[in-house]
């Protein structure tokens, strides 16, 4: 009863009534076309196999039941597999919680029959109205009224050990209703889950209490209990084969039964049959649902250890099948380049930034102004708002459309994006907002930004780094979510990708919004596409009036590679012709020896810069030689993460920039160079 409890307030009943058009097609395709056809075959071999009593009389039941679909069981897979974030995973998941209504109508149905053996059907029918009544009462009655005593907590607080407990005591009561109208004790509970407020404070906190006692206690000792009364010694031959058939050929057609929609839906072969194999998935609410069966004596004892055998090989099947077939991460690879060193001449750049919390926001916009949107060359800037997942287990991705924007007042996701959209009202003619949220658990949340990065378009994504500094130099707060984050987005992104180390704490958080401040930026330049497309987005920088670039380049007293020296040369020409009498900009060369030179030097910068931009990888380089053996942040690269050390007594923030990678590797270069959309800045 808990357990249904919890999957319940884990579901969104928006989504279960209003699922959109096609999880609905899908939906009722699976378990309709499943159901006919499941039946049919089992009334067939009723009639005209000789089968075993306990066996024969269950099978329409067990037919029926192959129709069913979970959004429990599919949301569990598809967590372990790391494919819920996908987009068959929110299909499927969307298509398992309508299908889920029907089961919860055909279930209350069924057992509104079998709590009177169907010998009175106007009593089962009359059952069936009170249930009715039931969940109107829950919908409009007991919804408000808890809704009504969580507008008394203040906003922000945590609701009280009273709320929870009265939450609970109200499960027992309507589990004692439930049995009273006619019904099983778990369908109200399931119906109060239902109307629960999602998210915190209330869906949080109930979902976080029942963790323990539920999913580490009464779950495992369920699955102990239930494996306790399969007795597979029991199973004949002839009931084996006919159960194995039913199942068997049950999944054949659900899987048809998604096919021929999915594929009218413009998805492919393959991943129609995957999507089908997503609403094969069996678990642990078919094993809650067959031992209800055997406590009603619907199941005898070989029938229900046909049926747990069943769900657990067809499980194990479809599992390995969809992990075979389906590789989420081919979706996201790109068919052409998607950088700002290969951004063609008087085109827009797109920028996706991350946004965790509100001490991001200065810098990335610091960072965006400095960005210098023109209207020959507009800047659109895609916002994605990190939320971790609390409450409903629905993982969902939400546009935000700008005026269904959340007020700063209610809201910190507001906030935010209000702030942010601060720099495009002061450049409005040429920059473009817009604003998503990624809610999910940080595990998954890459996937979302890599495809919000693949369908908007994006040049580069700007990342925040895991750590953020307090105002005496130290490091306030570290958060490795994020970083797990960060190495998977710079592993799979689809185009550019740039992790911003924030250190506007320590030099005050100055804008250049109002054109009063001068930025002054950097370039650490050793040589590779990293360094390239650092060096590209640095000159498109110092085109803007109050924004000054210093480029130091650093080469190796001796030989080098000849062919990247050359790429390389030719785009530092490049950049230093455009900015001819340009008093902004400023080239440097220095030559080390080794890694130990080009650390002391490096290590020289930051005083006088507000940002140094690095590659995160370079070309094999003695200069290199040594300094990887103690980098501690692998996604800033051996250079980042020597500047991003705390012991690294500067002030300037830092971004450590990739190139984008194509299916893992570094792309050939160029020769011939496209960094400059502008015309050069002339001082008079």
């Amino acid at each position: 009863m808990f357990f249904l409890f919890s999957v319940a307030v884990k579901m969104d009943p928006k989504m279960m009534i209003r699922p959109g058009w096609k999880p609905a097609i899908l939906g009722l395709s699976a378990v309709f076309t499943t159901l006919v056809f499941s039946l049919l075959l089992a009334f067939a071999l009723k009639r005209y196999a000789s089968l075993d009593p306990s066996v024969a009389k269950p099978l329409p039941v067990i037919a029926a039941a192959q129709c069913l679909l979970s959004f429990q069981n599919v949301a569990s897979v598809l967590t372990e597999l790391k494919m819920i974030q996908t987009d068959l995973g929110r299909l499927a998941v969307s298509s398992a919680m309508f299908c889920d209504l029907i089961g919860i109508c055909f279930m209350a149905s069924a057992f509104a029959v079998l709590q009177t053996s169907g010998d009175y059907p106007m009593i089962s029918v009359l059952a069936i109205l009170v249930f009715v009544i039931f969940v109107l009462v829950s919908v409009y009655i007991i919804r408000p009224l808890i809704l009504k005593s969580l507008s008394l907590v203040p906003e922000g607080r945590s609701i009280g050990e009273s709320h929870i407990t009265a939450i609970f005591t109200v499960l027992l009561v309507v589990g004692f209703i439930s049995e009273m109208i006619g019904q099983h004790f778990m369908f109200g509970p399931m119906v109060i889950g239902l109307v629960v407020p999602e998210g915190p404070p209330l869906g949080a906190a109930l979902t976080a209490k029942l963790d323990i006692p539920v999913g580490k206690i009464l779950y495992p000792a369920f699955l102990t209990a239930s494996g306790l009364k399969t007795d597979i010694f029991c199973i004949h031959f002839q009931g084996a084969w006919t159960v194995a058939l039913i199942v068997f050929l049950s999944c054949v057609v659900k899987v048809g039964a998604v096919m021929l929609p999915a594929c009218y839906m413009d998805l492919k072969i393959q991943e129609s049959f995957v999507l089908g194999l997503m609403m094969n998935v069996r678990g642990l609410s078919e094993l809650v649902l067959y031992n209800l069966f055997l406590d009603v004596e619907v199941l005898k004892p070989e029938a229900f250890a046909l049926c747990v055998v069943s769900v657990i090989l067809v499980t194990a099947i479809t599992t390995l099948l969809i992990k075979l077939l389906y590789d989420p991460s081919s979706r996201l690879t790109p068919v052409r380049r998607r950088t700002i060193q290969y951004c063609k001449r008087g085109t827009e750049l797109r920028i996706l930034v991350c946004i965790h919390n509100q001490e991001n926001v200065p810098a990335m916009v610091n960072l965006l102004e400095a960005s210098n949107a023109t209207e020959e060359s507009p800047v659109t800037v895609i916002a994605v708002l990190l939320i971790e997942l609390v409450g409903r287990a629905n993982p969902m991705l939400i546009a935000h459309q700008s005026h269904r924007l959340l007020q700063p007042s209610s809201s910190r996701s507001g906030r935010i994006i209000n702030a942010l959209r601060q720099y495009e009202l002061c450049n409005e003619a040429c920059v473009t907002f817009q604003s998503f949220s990624s809610i999910s658990q940080f595990d998954t949340m890459h996937e979302d930004v890599c495809r919000v990065a693949l369908d908007q378009n994006t040049n580069i994504i700007i990342l925040p780094f895991h750590k953020q500094w307090e105002i005496d130099g130290s490091i306030g707060s570290v958060n490795r979510a994020i970083q797990n984050m960060n190495a998977q987005v710079i592993e799979k992104s689809p185009c550019s990708v740039a992790v911003l180390v924030d250190r506007t704490t320590l030099r005050g958080s100055r804008t250049i919004l109002n054109g009063q401040s001068s930025y002054h930026v950097a370039v650490i330049f050793i040589g590779g596409a990293d360094d390239a497309e650092s060096l590209s987005y640095a000159a498109r920088m110092v085109m803007h009036p109050h924004v000054s670039l210093t480029v130091f380049r650093f080469l190796l007293l001796g030989s080098d590679n000849m062919r990247e020296r050359k790429i390389d040369n030719n785009l530092i020409d490049e950049i230093r012709h455009v900015n001819i009498g340009n008093e902004r900009f400023a080239y440097q060369e220095e030559i080390v020896r080794d890694s130990v030179g080009l650390a002391a030097s490096a290590t020289r910068l930051g005083g006088s810069f507000d940002l140094i931009l690095v590659g995160r990888n370079h070309q094999e380089s003695p200069l290199l030689e040594g300094l990887g053996a103690w980098i501690g942040c692998p996604e800033l690269g051996v250079i980042g993460d020597m500047l991003a050390e705390p012991d690294f007594e500067r002030t300037a923030s830092i971004l450590v920039v990739q190139q984008q990678r194509l299916k893992g590797k570094v792309m050939k270069r160029i020769s011939k160079p496209v960094v400059i959309d502008q015309e050069p800045f002339h001082a008079t």
